[in-house]
């Protein structure tokens, strides 16, 4: 990744139309963002302001938070027996 290569702040500054495109960049590793066209002309840009903000702190706290490595297969995790899922043939 790009933040494992450079130690200067990393910003994004085009290219941000939804809140998770951000919560993405975010959980990436980059610093911060910066907004204009996304918020003025959404419908109601003081509320779409405020999702932007809640994408950002959610994806600077999972990146923070070191997710999980990628897998290359799905391994199922939920043991059936005993759950409401489970059904005999």
């Amino acid at each position: 990744l790009l933040r494992e290569r450079l130690s200067v702040p990393l910003l994004v500054d085009a290219g941000l139309g939804l809140p998770s495109h951000a919560c993405t960049v975010m959980e990436w590793g980059f610093d911060g963002v910066l907004l204009n066209t996304a918020v003025a002309l959404a419908h109601d840009p003081v509320a779409m302001a405020h999702a932007f903000a809640q994408a950002v702190n959610a994806g600077r706290q999972a990146f923070l938070s070191g997710a999980m490595e990628a897998q290359d297969s799905a391994q199922a995790s939920t043991p059936l027996v005993g759950t409401p899922f489970w059904h005999q043939e």
